[in-house]
């Protein structure tokens, strides 16, 4: 296939640069109806959250910010795509370089800290949309708000998501806004999930649509905190986790010259912390609990493994980075048997 190629080049550039180039020839391909010729995959559908998905490989939040891909994303054959994460007022992130290769463990570390150019701009970009899919849009808060205030973001974000949204992720998990995780202790979390619940109910009388709301939990907590995150979540009538976010630990990329740089670890290396997070997950929430799976999935092998774990859907991000777009039509053919 020609990714291996064309990830020849696109590694010798800067990694945002070459996310960013990627995201606008693909663009231009699609534009140019030459998508048109890019393999369909087979139906794999199913339902979860009360939403029909055409399968359940889905494309993580962090790749398409501002939902300005999405259509041309959507021709490599995703269930779903989740867009994000958005805040309530543009913020440029943090300061370049903010992301990192590390090509002999497969991984990429980002500092990125939730660039983008706000929830108004998304909604607009999904309403002039025409992907017949499933469009999860990811919401945090911005740098400037503290966490005392944190709930405020959030709600409004939800607020001007849920009408144009299928489901709605909670992201409380980024390592790269300073305090965000702090959201998912026992002193915040029960809190912000009330507010959450709580609005989530008053707009579904308001627009007569019910729209899941799925909360994204760090691979970072102990097995003790994952049992009581569970007991707290399980007391609001919330739709699901997705499981996981990036790591803070640096466990398998020790012996590279990038393993000093701040942000969040993604790929291969978070592979068996992902795996234990969902299943220590499914343990504690009785099969109650409809439960994503994000983080090391590098191949189809990797994404049937975590369907087969107890997931009911599984996104990727970094797997497409190192093994290119037809992951995905891969993974469904392996769904398909």
């Amino acid at each position: 296939m020609f990714y291996p190629i064309l990830r020849q080049f696109l590694f010798t550039l800067d990694a945002e640069k070459a996310h960013d180039l990627s995201l606008k020839w693909l663009k231009i391909i699609h534009r140019s109806g030459l998508t048109r010729f890019w393999p369909k995959p087979n139906s794999a559908p199913r339902r979860v959250m009360g939403l029909e998905f055409k399968n359940p490989v889905g494309l993580a939040a962090g790749f398409d910010k501002n939902g300005d891909y999405i259509d041309a994303l959507a021709v490599l054959g995703f269930g779903f795509i989740e867009l994000g994460t958005v805040t309530p007022r543009p913020q440029p992130g943090n300061p370049f370089p903010r992301l990192f290769r590390l090509p002999k463990q497969q991984a990429v570390i980002n500092r990125m800290g939730f660039n983008n150019k706000g929830v108004d701009y998304l909604v607009a970009k999904i309403k002039a949309s025409s992907f017949s899919g499933i469009i999860g849009v990811n919401i945090g808060k911005n740098l400037t708000t503290d966490v005392a205030h944190a709930h405020e973001d959030y709600l409004y974000c939800l607020q001007k998501a849920y009408p144009h949204a299928d489901y709605v992720a909670v992201n409380i998990s980024s390592p790269n806004t300073p305090g965000l995780r702090n959201l998912q202790s026992k002193d915040h979390l029960g809190s912000l999930l009330g507010l959450i619940q709580a609005e989530r109910d008053a707009l579904f009388q308001k627009h007569h649509k019910y729209v899941p709301v799925v909360v994204k939990i760090a691979p970072d907590l102990s097995d003790a905190e994952i049992v009581s995150f569970v007991e707290i979540f399980q007391n609001f009538n919330l739709d699901g986790i997705i499981a996981a976010n990036t790591t803070l630990s640096r466990e398998g990329v020790e012996t590279s010259c990038l393993a000093h740089e701040p942000g969040g670890l993604s790929g291969a290396p978070l592979r068996n912390r992902a795996s234990n997070l969902l299943k220590v997950l499914k343990s504690a929430g009785n099969n109650k609990t409809t439960l994503i799976a994000s983080g090391g999935i590098l191949n189809a092998e990797d994404a049937l493994q975590r369907l087969q774990s107890g997931a009911s859907l599984v996104q990727v991000y970094t797997g497409l980075i190192y093994s290119g777009p037809c992951l995905v039509n891969e993974t469904i053919k392996m769904i398909n048997g």
